[in-house]
């Protein structure tokens, strides 16, 4: 009996901690202040370079991301050092991030370009740091797919572009749906690369993210407001991820390959 309260207490504790601060966000400002608060002009400019910055940079993580699931999810020497590269990006500290983006990409860089403070450098920082996890989780999807279906369609005929677009992506479409889902819950909420390698300024390079820190010491009901409007977003995705039978069938196939 002792035992089992000691339990149920530590997990109330715990869920308590991890409920209460986002409960805060919504309890700190009545609910008409924080909407009446979306109508302030740093809150629409920052949410429309989020949508248009986190848009760009979905895009370029599935353009480039998916063929390099497809190459990384076949067995061949020093895979596994190339799926480490690919992955070091989501261990790596945020400001480190946009440090290394601006030693490759700023005026002085290795490729000497003049990226860094525009709202490219915004889209190169996100889709950095969000596109490990959707490839990550498209290798899995490209393995999970049953080679002997592949097999069977070259069999009959089919080529190889025909059988990847019509046998190997649809089988693999629920985990890379679930994957595209998680890169872009990530891409929304980056703060770190973002700051160091595109600076904040509003209208250009300010997200959402950046308007929370930005208005913290100005207007703390607008950073409040920015910060529901986060949690609101991504409480949107993921739902949407766990609830969508075709992706929660897949979220398993996220660990590690075999």
């Amino acid at each position: 009996m002792i035992r089992r309260a000691v339990v149920f207490g530590a997990a109330f504790v715990g869920l308590a901690f991890l409920v209460l601060p986002v409960v805060a966000i919504f309890a700190r400002v009545p609910p008409a202040r924080l909407i009446g608060q979306l109508g302030n002009g740093t809150v629409t400019d920052a949410l429309r370079v989020s949508v248009e910055t986190s848009a760009a940079a979905q895009a370029l993580v599935l353009l480039i991301g998916t063929p390099t699931a497809v190459v990384l999810a076949r067995r061949f020497r020093f895979r596994e050092l190339l799926v480490s590269l690919v992955e070091l990006p989501l261990v790596l500290p945020p400001a480190v991030a946009g440090l290394g983006l601006f030693a490759a990409f700023g005026r002085f860089g290795l490729l000497h370009t003049t990226i860094p403070f525009t709202k490219l450098a915004v889209i190169f920082a996100v889709a950095f740091v969000s596109g490990p996890l959707y490839v990550r989780a498209a290798i899995a999807a490209f393995e999970a797919v049953d080679g002997n279906v592949v097999a069977a369609s070259r069999t009959l005929g089919a080529g190889p572009t025909r059988t990847f677009f019509r046998i190997v992506l649809p089988l693999a479409r629920p985990g890379l749906g679930a994957g595209a889902a998680l890169a872009l819950a990530r891409g929304l909420g980056e703060f770190g690369a973002t700051i160091m390698f595109a600076g904040s300024l509003r209208g250009v390079t300010e997200t959402l993210p950046l308007a929370v820190y930005s208005e913290f010491n100005v207007d703390f009901d607008t950073a409040l407001a920015v910060s529901a409007l986060l949690v609101a977003l991504s409480a949107a995705l993921l739902i949407a991820l766990k609830w969508r039978p075709s992706l929660s069938t897949s979220r398993f196939r996220f660990a590690a390959s075999s």
